[in-house]
């Protein structure tokens, strides 16, 4: 199987986050969606990862465990999932911080707590300097 873009697997992640939102409808925790969605996508055949650690790095110290990423899909794509009523700019300052410190270029924000899942989807580049 050829090597999916992230803009490939952006839209496998949307296709499935609409059929778990639909399925389940809005309002459950968190750790719910998230289970759901990774059995989506694997079903699907790509490769995620849960919980995965980000570490942060200032002047000469590390902190290994600092933030965690509640999804990385074909090590390119970090997910975040939120079941709250309203995103707020906090959320998509801390999916970009995540996507810098990750040194990748795209994520989604999901929030199954809206009444649609596309009212729930944002979708952050971060512009990497190589």
């Amino acid at each position: 199987m050829p090597e999916l873009t992230e803009n490939e697997i952006a839209t496998q992640v949307v296709d499935a986050a609409i059929k778990v939102h639909s399925t389940l409808g809005p309002g459950l925790f968190e750790v719910v969606y998230e289970t759901c969605i990774e059995h989506e996508l694997k079903k699907r055949g790509l490769s995620v990862q849960r919980q995965v650690l980000i570490p942060v790095t200032y002047d000469s110290i590390q902190f290994e465990g600092a933030f965690v990423a509640d999804l990385i899909v074909n090590d390119k794509v970090i997910l975040e999932l939120k079941s709250i009523e309203t995103l707020l700019p906090v959320h998509k300052k801390q999916l970009l911080t995540y996507l810098k410190l990750a040194k990748k270029r795209l994520g989604l924000l999901l929030n199954f707590g809206a009444p649609l899942m596309k009212d729930g989807l944002v979708r952050l580049v971060n512009k990497l300097i190589e």
